[in-house]
C-alpha cells in the first residue's frame, strides 16, 4: 500500500476553504445566519486525534523492534485504513473550519462574531491535528525492508 500524498489532500484543503469562504460570505450577505460552530466539534476532534495516535502505538512499536507478542496482520490494516481516513477527514475538515474563518474575519468588531471567529480558528486546528496524526500513525505502519532478500527462498 502506497503512502498517501499530502499534496492533493492540502490542495483540496485549500480549495474548500477558499470556495466555503465566499459561499458563506455570499450566504452572510444575504441576511442569512452562519452555521452554528459548537465546542464540542474541537473537542471531538481532539478525541479523534488522541484515539488515531493511541491506534497507533502498538504497530509503532512492533515495527520499531519491541516483539513479545505478534502483531495481528488485521490490526496493523485496521491501523492503516484508520490513519488514511483521518488524513482525509482532517482534510476535509480542516477547509471547511477555515472557510467559516475566513467569512468571519470581515465582521470580528462584532462580539459574538468574534467568538465564532475563535471557534473556527480552534476548529481547524484541532482537524489540523486529527490530519497530522493520521499522517504520524500511517507511517508509524511503514515496514522498512533493510535485510536483503534471501535468494535461496
Amino acid at each position: 500500500m502506497k503512502p498517501t500524498r499530502s499534496w492533493p489532500l492540502l490542495a483540496t484543503s485549500a480549495a474548500i476553504a477558499i470556495l466555503s469562504g465566499v459561499a458563506l460570505r455570499a450566504w452572510s450577505a444575504q441576511g442569512h445566519e452562519l452555521p452554528a460552530l459548537p465546542w464540542t466539534a474541537p473537542g471531538v476532534m481532539a478525541l479523534m486525534t488522541v484515539a488515531v495516535l493511541v491506534a497507533g502505538i502498538p504497530v509503532r512499536r512492533w515495527t520499531r523492534g519491541t516483539r513479545t507478542t505478534p502483531l495481528d496482520p488485521l490490526v496493523a490494516a485496521r491501523t492503516v485504513v484508520l490513519a488514511k481516513a483521518a488524513q482525509y477527514a482532517g482534510s476535509l475538515l480542516s477547509g471547511w473550519y477555515a472557510g467559516q474563518a475566513i467569512a468571519l474575519v470581515s465582521t470580528m468588531d462584532v462580539q459574538s462574531r468574534r467568538s465564532m471567529l475563535l471557534r473556527a480558528v480552534v476548529s481547524t486546528l484541532t482537524a489540523l491535528a486529527v490530519w497530522s496524526a493520521g499522517w504520524l500513525v500511517e507511517r508509524f505502519c511503514r515496514v522498512d525492508r533493510r535485510e536483503p532478500p534471501d535468494p535461496t527462498r
